[in-house]
C-alpha cells in the first residue's frame, strides 16, 4: 500500500513514495529489475528505517547509472528528490558519484543545484586521484557554480559559505595579491552566511579559520596588504579564538580541525595549559 510503502522510506506523503517507486522502475528500464524494487519495498518493514532509505536511495542512484548516457534524470524528479540523491552521495563520501550526479545540471538555474556542484566540484578537485591540471579546472568551475548561485539566490547561507571557500581557492592560483584583494569578500560573506543561520557551525569555523590565517600573515605578505589597502586585511588569535569556541558552543565535537585549531591558537595566545587540552581532544577525535 502506499501509506506502508511512506512508512518504509520515511517520506511523509504517500503520493511522492509511490512516484519514487515509478521512477527507479522507469529509470531501470526493465521489468524484473521493477520487481526488484517492489520485493525490497514489501520486505522494508522489517529493516530498520535507516537501512531501508540507505538501500532505496542507493538503489535510485544506481538505476541514474544505468540511464545516465541519456544525459539527464528522468523527467519526473524534481528538484528536492535530486538534492536527497546529491546529500546521501555527500554523506557515504562518493565524491565522483555525486559530481556525475550534479554535473548534468550545471546549467540549472536552482541555486540549491549549483551550490552542490560547487561543492562536488570542489571535493573531487581534492582527491589524490586527481591530476594537477584537473583540479585546477575543476577549482575554477566550482568557483563559476558558486558566483552563479549566489547570483540566483543571495539569501541561502549555504550559497554565501561556498562561495567563500571557492574564491579563497582561486587565490592559490592567481597569486598573494589576488588571495589579499579577495580577503575581504571571503570575510563578508563568511559572516552573512553566519547571519543567515547562526547555527551553522561550519560557517562560523571558517570565519575563525579567515582571522586565524590573517592574524599568523607572514611579514612580506603584510608589506603587500599595506600597499595594496589604506587598511589592509586585519585579525587577532583573540578573534579567532571566539569563532573557534563559538562553533563549540553550537555543536560540540562537530569537527576536528575545529579542536585542532583551538589548540593551535591557545599555543599563539602562549596559555600552554588549554592548548593541550584542546589538542589532546583533536588526537581523541572520533569521527560520527
Amino acid at each position: 500500500r502506499s501509506s506502508d510503502l511512506a512508512a518504509a522510506v520515511g517520506l511523509r506523503r504517500p503520493d511522492r513514495a509511490l512516484r519514487v517507486f515509478r521512477d527507479i522502475a522507469c529509470r531501470l528500464r526493465v521489468h524484473e529489475s521493477a520487481v526488484a524494487v517492489r520485493h525490497v519495498f514489501r520486505k522494508s518493514v522489517s529493516f530498520k528505517r535507516g537501512f531501508v532509505l540507505s538501500s532505496v536511495i542507493y538503489l535510485g542512484y544506481e538505476a541514474y547509472r544505468g540511464a545516465s548516457q541519456l544525459a539527464v534524470l528522468h523527467a519526473g524528479d524534481s528538484v528536492h528528490e535530486i538534492q536527497e540523491q546529491a546529500d546521501y552521495l555527500y554523506s557515504t563520501g562518493e565524491t565522483e558519484r555525486l559530481y556525475e550526479l550534479l554535473i548534468q545540471h550545471k546549467n540549472s538555474d536552482n541555486a540549491d543545484l549549483l551550490w552542490r556542484l560547487a561543492r562536488a566540484s570542489r571535493d573531487l578537485s581534492q582527491l589524490s586521484s586527481t591530476s594537477s591540471d584537473d583540479k585546477k579546472r575543476l577549482i575554477y568551475e566550482a568557483f563559476e557554480y558558486a558566483k552563479k548561485a549566489l547570483d540566483k539566490n543571495p539569501s541561502g547561507f549555504a550559497v554565501h559559505k561556498w562561495y567563500a571557500i571557492c574564491l579563497s581557492d582561486i587565490g592559490d592560483y592567481e597569486g598573494i595579491k589576488s588571495k589579499i584583494l579577495n580577503a575581504f569578500v571571503v570575510k563578508d560573506n563568511f559572516q552573512k552566511a553566519i547571519e543567515l543561520n547562526p547555527t551553522d557551525p561550519t560557517s562560523i569555523h571558517l570565519l575563525g579559520l579567515w582571522c586565524f590565517v590573517i592574524a599568523e600573515m607572514p611579514w612580506a605578505q603584510r608589506k603587500i596588504a599595506a600597499l595594496l589597502f589604506a587598511t589592509p586585511p586585519q585579525s587577532t588569535f583573540e578573534e579567532a579564538l571566539e569563532h573557534f569556541l563559538r562553533a563549540e558552543e553550537v555543536s560540540p565535537n562537530f569537527y576536528s580541525k575545529n579542536l585542532l585549531f583551538l589548540g593551535k591558537t591557545f599555543l599563539n595566545l602562549k596559555n600552554k595549559e588549554k592548548a593541550i587540552e584542546w589538542l589532546l581532544k583533536a588526537k581523541q577525535f572520533n569521527v560520527r
